[in-house]
């Protein structure tokens, strides 16, 4: 049995799917109940809460796991009083280098650290910037056809969820994972208006990046996230702490196939922006 973590999210979901369609076990923890794949069992559960994970660990081999909750150490001891063999951990590219007083970096370099501190096998993922990351401009195309975006000049080598789950399902159902960590990548680095110009064609609109200034991004983010965080992404795009534009060949190596381009993404999403 397989336990995905955080099976309602971007990875998590398309890890559920993958998993099931392959055969395999997987139970998909949730906060609240909510429809599944078949042959997916949905248990419900909070990693913050790490006594209310027993339920879900039960005959568990191998858990993908999400960082960035308050006691990692205790959900690990729980996973691992039950039995548990093998964690994939989704963690970031932004580790590597990274500074743990940045409060994105520092979350996901706490998490591995804790991962590793368990003494269980592991596997870390370590992705670049979500495609599904631009489903944040939903509202303002539904509003128009002009973009307002931060850091728009910065390119980022971004990766379809679907070809993370891909890996990670790779590393909890074969050997050979165990102990190493893997930066993953999509097939190109793009800038905001790269893909805004795809969503352009596919939707057969004439839209526009507008780039926000530093002082507006700020005010923009601050009112969608902590403060800690909004320095954190000031810190890795705009005071340069953080390159994610090299594109990686792990994806291909992994699955044995290219990552999906974002056309390919945006296609498979288009409905979201209608």
């Amino acid at each position: 049995m397989i336990l995905v973590t955080g099976a309602g999210g971007n990875v998590g979901s398309e890890l559920t799917a993958i998993l099931a369609r392959g055969g395999h076990p997987v139970r998909a923890l949730v906060r609240t109940p909510r429809p599944l794949p078949d042959g997916v069992e949905g248990v419900t559960g909070d990693l913050n809460e790490p006594a209310s994970l027993k339920p879900a660990l039960a005959g568990v081999r191998a858990v993908f796991l999400l960082g960035g909750y308050e006691n990692m150490p205790g959900a690990l001891a729980v996973m691992r009083d039950a039995g548990v063999e093998q964690v994939t951990l989704l963690s970031s590219r932004s580790v590597v280098g990274g500074h743990t007083d940045n409060a994105v970096a520092g979350m996901h370099m706490a998490a591995e650290a804790a991962v590793r501190a368990s003494k269980l096998a592991w596997t870390f993922l370590r992705p670049s910037g979500f495609m599904s990351n631009s489903l944040q401009w939903v509202p303002q195309l539904r509003a128009g056809d002009v973009v307002r975006e931060p850091f728009a000049n910065v390119p980022v080598a971004t990766i379809d969820p679907y070809d993370i789950a891909a890996v990670a399902a790779e590393s909890l159902t074969t050997p050979g994972h165990e102990g190493l960590a893997y930066a993953i990548t999509g097939p190109g680095s793009l800038r905001p208006a790269d893909r805004l110009r795809v969503l352009s064609e596919l939707l057969g609109r004439e839209l526009r990046l507008e780039p926000l200034s530093d002082a507006e991004a700020r005010v923009t983010m601050s009112a969608e996230m902590p403060e800690k965080y909004v320095d954190a992404f000031f810190r890795f795009f705009a005071e340069g702490e953080f390159d994610d534009s090299a594109v990686t060949n792990a994806v291909q190596d992994l699955t044995g196939r290219e990552p999906r381009p974002f056309a390919t993404w945006a296609r498979t999403h288009l409905a979201a922006f209608r």
